[in-house]
C-alpha cells in the first residue's frame, strides 16, 4: 500500500469513528470570590475537546459529557482560568480575579499562545477598548492604545486610510505600512479610491468594529519573522468574534451622535480686510497716496473684482468657510449579533450599519456589513470552521490634498469673500464667479464622485486531531473586492463646463487568495514541552481594472457614459503577484520557566527576478519567567517578573509589480501608427529590503496584579534599501531601482498600569504607556565620483547621519523693521541675514515629521454602577510644515488678488520701526512665503482622545425584563486638543509626511449609545 493510500485511510477513518455517549448530566453554578454573585458568560469546556457551554444569567450551567469524571475548564475574561474534576452531579465553582494577566491568551498570527510563553514583543487590545469608538475604520481607534504604534490621519473624510507606523520608518521607496492578518490569513490593505487626488478608501473601512474580538500588534523579529518578507514593518493581527457555548446570546449595539472639525483651521480675511490690504499694497508699490489707491486701481485696470464688489454688490461678502461646512454632522452606528452553540456546532452571526456624514457638505459615508462564523465538530477529532464577511461601503470622494479649484476644503480658505455665493434672490447658486476657484456649493450639488466598494471575505478550515500530540490543519481564504468609481462633472460650472460635461466610470476587481496547510506536533516528557509547527502557504493576488471616459452631455441630469457623445475613451489593465512560503516554528518550554522560540521561513515572491525570488528569514527568542524560580518565593507582593530577548531577520517586499523587468510601452503613436518605446530599465538583481531586529524586554506584576507593566528596548537595522540611482544619459534612462543603503530605528517602550483604589463601591485605576524612536540614515548610494546621492525636495532631504526625510530648507530671519522686507539667514543657521531668498543657504532645521515620543494616559473611575473613562494622547519631538502657505501667507497679490489670505496678514509691517513677523504687502510677487522655517512649526500636541460617562443598569433590574446586561454611555472623542505651537491654526495631527494640507481635518464627536445583551 503506497503512502497516498495510507494518508487517505488515516484521514477518513476518524470520520467513521462513532462513539456512544453515556447518559451523564453535570450542572452547577460559577460565582465570584464572595460566593454570592453568579457570573454570566463563563465558558465551560470539557478539557481536550470543543464540547462545552456558557453560564447563564445567574452563573448556572448544565453540560453532558460523554465520559464520567471529566476535567472541566472554566474561563472568563479578567478571571483566572480554573480546572475542576467533575466527580459530582452539581458543582459550585469560585473564580478569582486575574489582575496579573500572565495567563492571557494572545493571537500572534499563525497560532495563539499564553502570554507567559511568548518571547517576542506583542501587545493585544481587546474589543472592550475599541468597540464603542465612533470611527469608520477600526485602526483609527488604536491611536494611543498601543505603545510603539503611531496612527496618524491624513484626512478626516470618513473611510480614508490611516498612516500607520510601528517602531519608526524603515523604507525610502517601499511601503512603511504594516501587514494585516485576519484570523490567521494575510490580507491586503490597498487604497481603492477611483482617482488618486481624491479621498482615499482603505479596505479596513469595510470591517465592522463590532465584529472584532481583539487586535494584536507584533513588533519584533521573534513575532514577525514568521511572516517573512512582509513582516519588517510590523504585523497587526485581527481576530474576529466566534460563537459562544450554550444557548443563543443576542447583542444589540446602537449609537447616535454628531461630529465637528477639531479646529476651524486658518482664520481668513474678510472682505473689508482684503480691501484694506489691496489698497495698502498699491500704496506701497506705486507710491500712490492711500486715499487715492482705489481710483488708481480702477483707472489702471489692475483689478475689476474690487470695483464689482464695491459698486455692484455693495460690499456684501460670502463666508465660504461656514457655507461649505456641515456643522454637527450626524454619526450613526447600529449592530446586532447572535452567538451560541447547538450540540457539536457553534455559530456567530451579525449585521451592522454605519452612516457617517462628513464635516464637508454633501459628503457622506455608509457601510452595511454582515458576518457569519460557523464551527462544527464533524467528529471529536475533526473540526470544521468557516467565516464569511460581506460588506458594501459607499463614500463621496472629494478632491483633497492640494489646492484644486474644485476642492471644497481649499475653497473654504482661498475663495475671495467678494465672490457672491448666491444671486440676488439668495437661493440661486451663483455660477458666474470670476475667481480661479469654482463655486463649490454648485459642484457639491451637481457633480458626482462616488466610491462603491463591495467586499466578500471567506475563510474556511479543517482541523484534524490525528493523535493527542499531532494535528493537521488546512485552510483556504478568498478576499474578493469590487471597487466601482463614478465621477461626473457638470456642464454648467467647473472643470466640466469647457467639455460640455464629462464622466469617468471604472471598476477594479481584486482577488486575493491564500492556501495554508500545516502540521503541529506537541512532544511532552515530564516537565519539558516541545512544540513543532510546519506550514506551507501560497498567496496570489489578481487585479483587473477597466475604465471609460467621455464628454459632451446633451442635457442636464445625464450622468453615465452611455449619454456622452464625444472623446469617448477606454482603458484596461491587469496585474498579479504570487508568494510561496515554507515555515517552521519550534517552541521549547521547561516548567513555564524557560522558553525558547525558533522560527525559519523560506519565501518566494514573483515580484523579483527568477534568480532572486527566494529568501530566508529567521528569528530566535528566549524568555525567563524569573518569578517561577524557588529563590523568588520569599519576595512578597511580586507576582510576575519575566525577562525576554529576541533577534532575527525579516523583510519588506511591498513594491510594485514588474519593478525588476525592462519594460516597453505602446501607448504612443508615430506618423499615425502605433509606436513602442523603452519605459523602464530592468534590474535582475533587485531583491527585498531586510531588517535585523533586536529586542530586549521585561514584564512585571505586583500586589496580585494591581500594579503591572512592561518595558522594551529595540534596535531595528534596515539594509538593502530601495533607492533610485541616477544613470548616464547614454543609457536612455534617468535612474535604476537598486538595493543600496541602510538606516536604523531604535527606542524604548513601556507601560505602567495600576489599580489605585478599590474600596466598597468605589474604584480608580490609571495607566501610562509611552514609546520613543530615533531614526537615522546610515548609508546611501554613491555616484561615479564616490559622492553620496542625496534625495532632496523643497523642504526635506535624505542624507546619512540624519533622520529619514529630515527638514532641510532656508531659515527665516523675520522682517527688517526698517523697510518691512523679509529676511533669511545667509548660512541657514544664524548670524548674517539677507533680503534675497536665493542668497540664503538651505540647511538642516531640526528633526523630521516623525514623533520622537508618543504617550498615552488612561484612567477609569467607578462608583456603584456609574463609571468615567478618560484617555489622553501625546505626540512630540517632531515638526510639521504648513504646506501651500505660499497661497495663504503671501504678502503679494496671491492673497488679495488671485486667492484669499490668512487674517494674520493684518499684523503686517506698515511703518519704519514696526516689529512684526509679517512683511509689508506689495502689489506683485514676493518671496516671503516660499519654503522656509517661517512655516516649520513644533508638532507637539496633547489630545483628549476619549471621555466616557457610563451607567450599567443593576442586575436586579435587568433580570426583571429578561436582559443580562444593559450599558448606557455618552462618549466624547477628540474633545480637547492642546498644541504647543501657538502659530498653528490647522490641526496638529497630520499624515506621516508632516504636511498640513487642504484636507478635511480630524473630527471631534459626541455620541450617545446603548448596549443590550440578552
Amino acid at each position: 500500500m503506497n503512502l497516498r493510500r495510507i494518508f487517505l485511510l488515516c484521514f477518513w477513518i476518524p470520520i467513521f469513528n462513532f462513539s456512544f455517549s453515556q447518559n451523564i448530566t453535570i450542572s452547577g453554578k460559577v460565582s465570584d470570590v464572595s460566593g454570592k454573585t453568579g457570573i454570566a458568560g463563563v465558558t465551560v469546556l470539557i478539557k481536550g475537546t470543543q464540547a462545552g457551554t456558557v453560564t447563564g444569567t445567574n452563573g448556572e450551567f448544565l453540560i453532558k459529557p460523554e465520559q464520567a469524571n471529566p476535567m472541566l475548564v472554566f474561563s472568563y475574561v479578567g478571571m483566572k482560568t480554573k480546572e475542576v474534576v467533575a466527580d459530582k452531579d452539581y458543582l459550585e465553582v469560585i473564580l478569582e480575579p486575574d489582575r496579573i494577566g500572565i495567563d492571557e491568551v494572545i493571537a500572534i498570527g499563525y497560532q495563539s499562545r499564553v502570554k507567559k510563553t511568548i518571547t517576542g514583543s506583542v501587545y493585544q487590545v481587546n474589543s472592550e477598548l475599541i468597540s464603542e469608538t465612533p470611527v469608520t475604520s477600526f485602526d483609527q481607534a488604536l491611536q494611543g492604545k498601543i505603545p510603539g504604534l503611531v496612527v496618524s490621519s491624513p484626512s478626516g473624510t470618513p473611510g480614508t486610510m490611516q498612516d500607520i507606523r510601528i517602531r519608526g520608518v524603515g523604507s525610502i521607496l517601499a511601503s512603511n505600512q504594516p501587514l494585516f492578518v485576519i484570523d490567521g490569513v494575510p490580507v491586503i490593505n490597498t487604497d481603492f479610491t477611483g482617482e488618486p487626488q481624491r479621498s482615499t478608501l482603505g479596505l479596513l473601512a469595510s470591517l465592522s468594529i463590532q465584529d472584532i474580538q481583539s487586535v494584536t500588534v507584533l513588533k519584533d523579529a521573534s513575532a514577525t519573522s514568521a511572516f517573512g518578507a512582509r513582516g519588517s514593518n510590523g504585523v497587526i493581527v485581527i481576530t474576529t468574534k466566534n460563537g459562544s457555548y450554550g444557548k443563543t446570546q443576542f447583542s444589540v449595539n446602537s449609537s447616535v451622535g454628531f461630529q465637528n472639525n477639531t479646529t476651524d483651521g486658518l482664520k481668513v480675511l474678510n472682505g473689508i480686510q482684503r480691501e484694506e490690504l489691496m489698497l495698502e499694497a498699491v500704496h506701497n508699490t506705486f507710491d500712490v497716496p492711500l486715499d487715492e489707491a482705489y481710483d488708481f486701481l480702477i483707472k489702471n485696470n489692475l483689478t475689476t473684482t474690487l470695483k464689482t464688489w464695491v459698486e455692484t454688490y455693495n460690499r456684501n461678502e460670502s463666508n465660504w468657510k461656514d457655507l461649505l461646512t456641515n456643522k454637527n454632522a450626524m454619526v450613526q452606528n447600529y449592530s446586532i449579533s447572535a452567538s451560541g452553540s447547538d450540540g457539536d456546532s457553534r455559530y456567530y452571526a451579525s449585521l451592522g450599519y454605519n452612516n457617517t456624514e462628513s464635516t464637508v457638505i454633501e459628503n457622506d459615508f455608509s457601510r452595511i456589513s454582515g458576518r457569519l462564523g460557523y464551527q462544527r465538530n464533524f467528529t471529536p477529532e475533526i473540526l470544521f470552521s468557516a467565516n464569511i464577511m460581506v460588506s458594501n461601503t459607499r463614500q463621496d470622494a472629494i478632491l483633497e490634498q492640494s489646492a484644486y479649484y474644485g476642492n471644497p476644503v481649499s475653497t473654504r480658505y482661498l475663495m475671495s469673500p467678494w465672490e457672491q455665493a448666491y444671486l440676488a434672490d439668495g437661493k440661486t447658486i451663483n455660477t458666474a464667479t470670476t475667481s480661479s476657484f469654482y463655486n463649490a456649493l454648485y459642484l457639491m450639488e451637481n457633480d458626482l464622485y462616488e466610491n462603491d466598494l463591495t467586499r466578500g471575505l471567506l475563510s474556511s478550515s479543517l482541523e484534524w486531531k490525528i493523535t493527542n500530540q499531532l494535528s493537521f490543519k488546512t485552510l483556504y481564504s478568498g478576499d474578493y473586492n469590487i471597487a466601482a468609481f463614478h465621477a461626473y462633472q457638470n456642464r454648467v460650472h467647473g472643470d466640466g463646463k469647457p467639455k460640455g460635461g464629462s464622466a469617468i466610470q471604472s471598476v477594479i476587481r481584486n482577488y486575493n487568495w491564500v492556501s495554508q496547510n500545516s502540521l503541529d506536533y506537541l512532544f511532552l516528557t515530564g516537565e519539558n514541552n516541545l512544540a513543532f509547527k510546519i506550514l506551507v502557504e501560497y498567496q496570489e493576488n489578481r487585479n483587473n481594472s477597466l475604465s471609460g471616459s467621455g464628454e459632451k452631455f446633451p442635457a442636464n441630469g445625464l450622468y453615465y457614459l452611455s449619454s456622452a457623445s464625444s472623446n469617448l475613451d477606454a482603458n484596461a489593465a491587469y496585474s498579479n503577484w504570487k508568494n510561496l512560503s515554507y515555515l517552521g516554528m519550534v517552541n521549547y518550554n521547561f516548567k513555564d520557566k524557560y522558553i525558547v522560540d525558533l522560527t525559519f521561513r523560506n519565501e518566494g515572491s514573483s515580484l523579483f527576478a527568477p534568480g532572486m525570488r527566494h529568501g530566508n528569514f529567521w528569528s530566535g527568542g528566549t524568555a525567563w519567567n524569573v518569578s517561577e524560580e524557588k529563590f523568588m518565593a520569599g519576595i512578597r507582593n511580586l507576582n510576575v517578573l519575566r525577562l525576554r530577548v529576541s533577534y532575527g531577520l525579516s523583510g519588506n517586499s511591498a513594491i510594485g509589480v514588474n519593478q525588476y523587468q525592462a519594460l516597453l510601452s505602446y501607448d504612443r503613436s508615430y506618423a499615425g501608427e502605433g509606436a513602442v518605446y523603452p519605459k523602464q530599465i530592468g534590474n535582475p538583481e533587485l531583491t527585498w529590503e531586510k531588517n535585523r531586529n533586536f529586542d530586549a524586554g521585561f514584564d512585571y506584576s505586583f500586589f496580585d496584579g494591581r500594579l503591572k507593566g512592561f518595558g522594551s528596548w529595540y534596535h531595528r537595522y534596515t539594509f538593502d534599501l530601495l533607492q533610485m540611482v541616477p544613470l548616464s544619459h547614454t543609457t536612455g534612462h534617468e535612474a535604476m531601482l537598486m538595493n543600496v543603503g541602510s538606516l536604523v530605528n531604535r527606542g524604548f517602550e513601556g507601560e505602567v498600569t495600576g489599580e489605585i483604589i478599590n474600596v466598597d463601591n468605589f474604584s480608580f485605576s490609571a495607566g501610562v504607556n509611552f514609546a520613543t524612536v530615533e531614526n537615522e540614515v546610515k548609508e546611501l548610494a554613491k555616484d561615479a565620483a564616490g559622492n553620496e546621492i542625496n534625495i532632496e525636495n523643497a523642504t526635506r532631504k535624505v542624507a546619512t547621519s540624519h533622520p529619514l526625510y529630515g527638514w532641510y530648507m532656508r531659515k527665516w530671519a523675520g522682517v527688517n523693521p526698517e523697510n518691512g522686507k523679509p529676511q533669511w539667514f545667509v548660512n541657514g543657521i544664524d548670524g548674517e541675514v539677507t533680503e534675497s531668498y536665493n542668497a540664503a543657504k538651505k540647511e538642516w532645521q531640526g528633526e523630521s515629521a516623525m514623533p520622537k515620543v508618543t504617550a498615552a494616559l488612561t484612567t477609569h473611575t467607578g462608583y456603584r454602577n456609574f463609571y468615567i473613562d478618560v484617555n489622553f494622547y501625546y505626540a512630540g519631538g517632531h515638526k510639521i510644515y504648513e504646506d501651500l502657505s505660499i497661497l495663504t501667507h503671501h504678502s503679494g497679490y496671491y492673497t488679495f488678488v488671485f486667492y484669499n489670505g490668512t487674517e494674520k496678514l493684518m499684523d503686517r509691517w506698515q511703518n519704519p520701526g514696526d516689529v512684526t513677523d509679517i512683511p509689508k504687502v506689495v502689489y506683485g510677487a514676493s518671496d516671503d512665503s516660499k519654503e522656509s522655517t517661517r512655516f516649520l512649526l513644533d508638532g507637539d500636541y496633547i489630545r483628549m482622545k476619549d471621555l466616557v460617562l457610563g451607567y450599567r443598569v443593576p442586575e436586579k433590574v435587568i433580570k426583571q425584563i429578561g436582559f443580562e446586561n444593559i450599558d448606557i454611555y455618552l462618549r466624547g472623542t477628540n474633545l480637547l486638543t492642546y498644541a504647543k505651537e501657538k502659530n498653528l491654526e490647522y490641526d496638529p495631527e497630520t499624515g506621516a509626511d508632516g504636511m498640513t494640507r487642504f484636507t478635511t481635518p480630524p473630527v471631534k464627536s459626541i455620541v450617545f449609545g446603548i448596549n443590550l445583551n440578552f
